[in-house]
């Protein structure tokens, strides 16, 4: 019972800080949307939660932020976030739970999940694309999965397994 309290409670953290992120790192002229702010709450309640509450996070996310900021615009890119994003959450608790607990495997699962979440936004897109008779290039795929958003991938890398382990270290002896 207290694991599950506990666990709904990081995960209602983690959804408030993808909606209060973007506002920070927005800040930064040209850095701002390609530190995916929003990634990093997700893949953080993935990390730490399990896959209920990160993949729960990850849908909601995007279109709680739309309805009460307008922001991201949601079709395409609010529906592709929050496939994007339950990928992620599902992936990264999944990988956690799956591989062992070194420090080494959380960086494993961590960038599995980072790879999955964006195939899982590139096959979003393109059905959209579809749906709406448009177009979605390889070349689009890759420069909005990979080329944009490489500070994000480096910051994700770079933040998120000293705080998951410092999160876990700090739970342990509460």
């Amino acid at each position: 019972m207290r694991r599950n309290i506990r666990d709904l409670v990081t995960a209602a953290v983690c959804l408030a800080l993808c909606l209060l992120l973007p506002f920070l790192t927005g800040q930064i002229p040209q850095w701002g949307n390609m530190l995916s702010p929003m990634h990093i709450p997700v893949l953080l309640c993935g990390l730490l939660c399990g896959w209920p509450y990160a993949l729960a996070v990850g849908l909601i996310a995007p279109p709680l932020r739309y309805a009460l900021f307008g922001m991201p615009p949601i079709l395409p890119t609010g529906v592709a976030m929050m496939v994007e994003s339950g990928v992620y959450g599902l992936s990264a608790a999944l990988l956690r739970r799956a591989l062992p607990r070194k420090t080494a495997f959380l960086y494993v699962a961590l960038v599995a999940a980072m790879l999955l979440g964006r195939v899982a936004w590139g096959a979003a897109r393109l059905a959209l694309a579809g749906l709406n008779n448009g177009v979605f290039t390889f070349a689009e795929f890759l420069a909005g999965a990979f080329t944009s958003a490489i500070p994000g991938i480096v910051c994700h890398i770079l933040l998120i397994p000293p705080l998951v382990m410092a999160l876990e270290k700090s739970r342990k002896s509460a």
